[in-house]
């Protein structure tokens, strides 16, 4: 899989005993990850004067290296603490450091705030005075730096343990972790940037890239570029928004199968009525998008089941997504080929109900009953595969939270997958396609202006 490999806590903890065992030491990994961290912190705010708070573990540790390597450049620091270092490593690095240690409950504030409190594996509240202290500190500087997690975040699932201040830049190590992409812990990490500290580190859990898309070669033709199939239910303008989207993102044929006619429709989308079944036994159908505009009651329930024993790979959203809750998410397993769903939250729980742990395992264990490939709609989207493939989109933007965002979003997955990617990849491609186009099209977008966007996403990945 493409995309920053995302670690949770006890991986990232395996990883470390790892690069231990095979010689690295703590003491060696500490430094790396100071030194990563002070060159950040240096290209980002020069000669700042800092503060730095360390906490009592490795984290506080890393402080106390970032607060010496800045004082070497210049930098005019100082240091609190919340108490005593723990580890050897610790000791060793506030030993490094040299110079005075305040006690964080009196500190003055400074320009710079650097957050070395806390970082991977919170598992419980801060104090009260020192979460107090902290946004206290935050509130008087001008630039606010996390090393590894703010404080108070915890790691795994977005969670905020404690009131968290919004910081400008987060560092963190070697790869990524999910609350630095997962809500609500997410919007309070500013910039966030991975120092490599030399730990091997793989995972099933990565973040969405920018997909690198094939151009029409001089073989090609319309059908081998993707022919995607569109059924338009009673509010036939959410499966035209899906329709268009398709086209725009390299479909080389896509079809609208609706009673209603569009005029607005773009020229190239071809429009039919009358017998659905006309059109699914086409063996050129790369996707079929069922469920945008879609009503539930029999009719729909009956082409659902058409869709689904067509043997075409299946996008289902919106209205579809609510007639399998009606079934149980379990019908999709005997499909020949995973389908794949984009439901949001109030559409996910209506499918799978309220599932234990984060956004994360949920997606993950919703991937696993239905046998599909799930896209967990939101600020965070998750996409989760059968096979215990993940993926993390976090930086959506909010204006996407608009009607039609979603049938835009089912467009461009079932253009991708029409053009031969498996589920888990054309899902991943039309999830950053979306979350591109929301970027080109700007604050104040409606989902027409998405459609519009996905021309130039899509030209990026060429």
């Amino acid at each position: 899989m493409s995309g920053c490999v995302i670690l949770t806590a006890a991986e990232m903890r395996a990883a470390e005993g790892a690069a231990i065992a095979a010689g690295t030491s703590v003491e060696t990994l500490m430094e790396r990850a100071g030194l990563g961290a002070a060159e950040a912190i240096w290209r980002f705010a020069g000669p700042t004067p800092a503060l730095v708070l360390c906490g009592p573990g490795n984290n506080g540790g890393d402080g106390y290296v970032i607060a010496r390597v800045l004082r070497e450049r210049g930098v005019e620091v100082r240091v609190a603490a919340s108490g005593e270092p723990k580890s050897a490593a610790a000791q060793a690095a506030r030993a490094g450091w040299g110079g005075p240690v305040e006690p964080l409950a009196d500190v003055a504030p400074a320009g710079l705030l650097v957050d070395a409190l806390f970082g991977t594996g919170l598992t419980r509240p801060l104090d009260t005075g020192l979460s107090e202290q902290l946004a206290m500190l935050a509130a008087a500087a001008s630039v606010k730096v996390a090393i590894d997690l703010p404080s108070g975040a915890a790691t795994d699932d977005g969670a905020l343990l404690s009131p968290v201040p919004d910081f400008d830049l987060t560092i963190t190590f070697q790869t990524l972790k999910p609350s630095h992409l997962l809500q609500p812990a997410a919007r309070h990490m500013g910039r966030i940037v991975v120092a490599d500290i030399g730990i091997d580190a793989a995972s099933t859990l990565v973040t969405v890239e920018r997909p690198w898309l094939a151009a029409p070669g001089p073989d090609d033709h319309k059908y081998r570029r993707g022919y995607v199939l569109l059924f338009g239910g009673e509010l036939p303008g959410a499966a035209a928004l899906a329709a268009s989207a398709a086209v725009r993102v390299g479909a080389g044929a896509v079809a609208l199968h609706s009673n209603v006619m569009i005029d607005t429709l773009p020229l190239a989308i071809m429009q039919s009525g009358g017998d659905p079944a006309l059109k699914l036994a086409e063996k050129r159908v790369g996707a079929v998008v069922l469920g945008p505009g879609l009503i539930p009651g029999a009719e729909s329930a009956a082409l659902l089941d058409s869709c689904m024993a067509s043997g075409h790979p299946l996008v289902v959203d919106a209205g579809a997504i609510t007639l399998l809750a009606e079934r149980g998410s379990d019908s999709l397993r005997a499909l020949a080929t995973p389908a794949i769903l984009t439901p949001h939250l109030g559409e996910f729980e209506r499918l799978f109900g309220k599932l234990e742990g984060s956004k994360i395992e949920q997606t993950r264990e919703a991937a696993r009953l239905s046998g599909a490939v799930i896209v967990a709609k939101g600020a965070d989207s998750v996409i989760a595969a059968p096979d215990g493939r993940a993926a993390l989109a976090g930086d959506a933007s909010h204006w996407l939270a608009t009607a039609g965002s979603g049938d835009v979003l089912a467009g461009a997955i079932a253009a991708m997958r029409a053009g031969g990617l498996d589920a888990f990849e054309a899902a991943m491609a039309g999830v950053w396609l979306h979350g591109r186009a929301a970027q080109l099209a700007g604050p104040g977008l409606v989902a027409d202006d998405l459609v519009t966007g996905l021309r130039g996403a899509f030209l990026e990945c060429l």
